[in-house]
């Protein structure tokens, strides 16, 4: 999929930023109905299938929040398949709308911009479900998983339930994860999909809970692990591309500790410093093969190996030697007409938050570690290349890092400690 791209200065971005407010009209069934057409052949490749649970308790008519996990653009097509001819909306991010917006909200897609706190999609969403009379399809987690295992949920999720007071509907998938990860660059495997669907919370189950005991409801529903139901379930992969680009996400080694200098071609995912090389098999474990200097192999799962990429990177921020400085191109969204590459610059990121500069001395944006409890972040964005996504909701900031190794994935960790971390301490101060 591609994004139109417009060069500008970045003085002629800004002028064109937009503010209009616009409520969420009426989805069109005619678009609801070709988007289902279009989904069968996809979905009829995957020999997609899927399950309901208490799906009863939903009257026919009734508009309800569907919160579902994110893997891949498949997402999208088995929400059609499951719930046409249901009228609903969805939450939808603010660059999926460029130079498409009046299609994409005839589809009843809600702009949002990814991790950046905005009053507006909360309207929007209770205009939908109380006005529209449509159901509101989120993808909670917001961006598509690195790993294979659930992304960090808002906090403010639970706040959401108690604010709209519709029956809560899950759809987890199984497989779309298996059948194209985000870091093999929209390589896809012969897997079967399949989906859950579930009525998970009823609107009296949602006023007689806390908003703490809903985020932990969801949190427990939205846990998951797709190389281990890989494993568990004998789903084989035969596909010798299936490390490729592995090092996205497994960037560092847990031999030589060098970071950026991981290969992932094949099967088998390298470092080119110490020599260490796993294989990625079949079934998704590794196994580490010829042994460098006799090491043994660490880790057989790839979450474990990604988990202690993020402990690294908290002891990194907690004893003061996290730092990343690197060149960048830079591209601007401030409308939903086009995205403007307005040039390079410099993104820092440290315990202070990110600082972007660049533009010719124009563009200086700082970003505190409390702005957002996560980042965006992307491999081969709109084919683009690996992406870091910061801003406000003026203006979103989208760097493409120049010859810097794979930084994505720990920028991604980085942001979500450091908001952790500075979380902690302010709870501290004000305890005392």
């Amino acid at each position: 999929m591609k994004i139109k791209v417009t060069e500008a200065t970045y003085e002629e971005a800004m002028r064109e930023a937009v503010k209009e407010y616009r409520n969420p009209p009426n989805s069109s069934l005619l678009l609801r109905t070709l988007v289902r057409l279009y989904s069968i052949p996809e979905l009829r490749s995957v020999g997609f299938t899927y399950t309901k649970e208490g799906m009863e308790r939903l009257g026919r008519k009734e508009p309800c929040l569907i919160l579902m996990n994110h893997s891949s653009f498949i997402d999208l097509e088995i929400a059609s398949r499951i719930l046409y001819p249901k009228p609903f909306h969805i939450v939808c991010t603010s660059d999926g709308f460029v130079g498409k917006e009046d299609i994409m909200r005839r589809l009843g897609c809600i702009p949002t911009k990814k991790f950046v706190a905005e009053m507006r999609l909360l309207r929007d969403m209770r205009y939908a479900l109380e006005t529209c009379r449509s159901s509101v399809l989120m993808y909670p987690e917001a961006s598509y998983s690195f790993d294979g295992t659930a992304t960090p949920l808002p906090e403010s999720l639970g706040k959401c339930l108690k604010l709209l007071k519709v029956p809560v509907v899950t759809i987890l998938t199984e497989g779309a994860f298996a059948r194209d990860p985000l870091y093999n660059n929209l390589q896809k495997r012969k897997v079967k999909v399949s989906a859950k669907v579930k009525y998970l919370l009823s609107p009296e189950d949602i006023a007689e809970r806390s908003v703490e005991e809903l985020n932990e409801i969801l949190k427990k529903e939205f846990t998951f692990d797709n190389f281990r139901w890989q494993q568990e379930n004998h789903v084989r992969i035969s596909e010798q591309f299936r490390a490729d680009f592995l090092n996205r996400v497994l960037y560092k080694c847990p031999h030589c500790l060098t970071e950026g200098q991981m290969e992932g071609k094949g099967t088998a995912l390298t470092c080119r410093v110490c020599g260490s090389t796993y294989s990625l098999t079949g079934y998704g474990s590794l196994e580490q093969v010829d042994p460098a200097n006799g090491n043994s192999g660490i880790f057989t799962h790839v979450p474990d190996w990604y988990r202690w990429e993020r402990e690294c990177v908290r002891e990194e921020l907690q004893n003061g030697t996290y730092h990343l400085e690197v060149p960048v191109d830079i591209c601007m969204l401030t409308n939903l007409k086009t995205l403007y590459r307005v040039g390079e610059g410099v993104l820092t990121h440290t315990e202070d938050g990110f600082h972007l500069t660049g533009c010719g001395g124009a563009l200086d944006y700082r970003q505190k570690p409390l702005a957002s409890y996560s980042l965006y972040s992307d491999y081969y964005w709109y084919e683009l290349g690996d992406m870091i996504c910061i801003g406000n909701p003026d203006v979103l900031y989208y760097c493409f890092p120049k010859n810097s190794g794979d930084i994505v994935a720990k920028t991604r960790l980085a942001a979500e400690e450091l908001y952790k971390i500075k979380k902690e301490e302010k709870k501290s101060k004000i305890s005392l």
